[in-house]
């Protein structure tokens, strides 16, 4: 047993899969981006990673990985960069929890190293910050009904839900033991700001839900993305969020920090916020005129859902350090969704 993992269970599963033969070898965990569990092995030569929730399950866990499963299968023949999905695991039964096997990617990310290539020449960092717009692009061009996920969501009154969903969030905090509030600068303001300002129409397309560097594995080789990493926020909605959701993470001159993101260094030579702009528009032909709508709403709903882990810590569910660090990001996302509005 390894963090989740029955390896005799699982081989037996594999077996059934007909996916190789003989004992599992080299099998280590792999760090990754949010608290579900990835596990690394070898069978009969070939290289996979399972990815399955962590040992203590939220409520939605298992239906979190089949969902992650069933959007990399049905963007195997996209554009989209992504580890392709070798089989899935729906049943609880095998290793109790939903599963999934993919392959393994060469690539590493970015807020932990830059490969060389991009560590050394700052113009293959301009190229690779222009192809982060072009994933996000990449995303929104999916054909989401001729893949087979038009029921993965519900994209009428997607926007409308957004703003009251995610303040209905931020006070249900306050039932959390020694919460002290939310001391959070233009909440009010915010809000008030996206509800007058809503785009009035979409196009309805896949959403990758929390795109930002820190979610990426970018090539050894050559200044692009070897995948787009953690689907668990996936859905059907507006795909502009996702562009919105990047600028709201892009370090800028106003706050190098990103707002939530590990800095990614060196930064010099990446590209700025218009630059994202203008690829994403030269990628898609969506309409990019409410842009700052989407990056402020993306700081709104980035800085509640941060902020969450400031209210467990101060009920001793959380490390503290992280909870006051993560707190900070939600300040800062709320200073820039009001930089950005006082802008537009």
């Amino acid at each position: 047993m390894i963090d989740g993992v029955d390896l005799d269970r699982l081989t037996a599963w594999m077996d059934g899969e007909h996916l190789g033969s003989g004992p599992l070898t080299d099998v280590g965990l792999l760090a990754g981006g949010t608290q579900n569990i990835l596990l690394q092995f070898r069978r009969a030569g070939e290289l996979y990673v399972l990815r399955r929730p962590p040992v203590n399950k939220r409520d939605n866990s298992d239906e979190t990985m089949r969902r992650e499963a069933r959007v990399l299968a049905a963007i195997a023949d996209s554009d989209v960069p992504h580890a392709s999905l070798i089989a899935a695991c729906p049943d609880i039964e095998v290793i109790g929890a939903a599963f999934y096997l993919m392959e393994s990617v060469d690539g590493i990310n970015p807020t932990v190293e830059l490969p060389a290539l991009l560590r050394d020449d700052s113009s293959k960092r301009f190229e690779f910050g222009l192809a982060m717009a072009d994933g996000a692009a990449s995303i929104g061009a999916v054909d989401h009904v001729a893949a087979g996920l038009s029921d993965l969501g519900r994209p009428d009154g997607y926007l409308e839900r957004q703003v009251e969903r995610w303040r209905r969030q931020l006070d249900s905090y306050s039932s959390i033991e020694n919460y002290a509030g939310p001391d959070i600068p233009h909440v009010q303001a915010v809000a008030d700001w996206l509800d007058a300002n809503r785009p009035a129409a979409f196009e309805p397309g896949l959403i990758h839900g929390d795109y930002h560097l820190a979610n990426v594995m970018c090539a050894y080789d050559h200044p692009a993305l070897a995948a787009i990493i953690d689907w668990e926020l996936t859905t059907i909605g507006d795909p502009l969020i996702d562009l919105g959701w990047l600028l709201a993470t892009w370090p800028d001159a106003g706050d190098p920090a990103g707002g939530a993101v590990t800095p990614v260094q060196p930064w010099d030579g990446f590209p700025g916020r218009g630059d994202l702009i203008d690829r994403y528009g030269e990628r898609s032909d969506r309409d990019l005129a409410a842009i700052d709508w989407y990056e402020v709403l993306a700081c709104y709903k980035l800085g509640i859902i941060l902020e969450g882990s400031h209210a467990r810590a101060d009920a001793g569910l959380a490390p503290r350090e992280i909870g006051d660090r993560l707190h900070a990001s939600t300040v800062s996302l709320f200073e820039r969704a009001a930089r950005r509005i006082r802008q537009a």
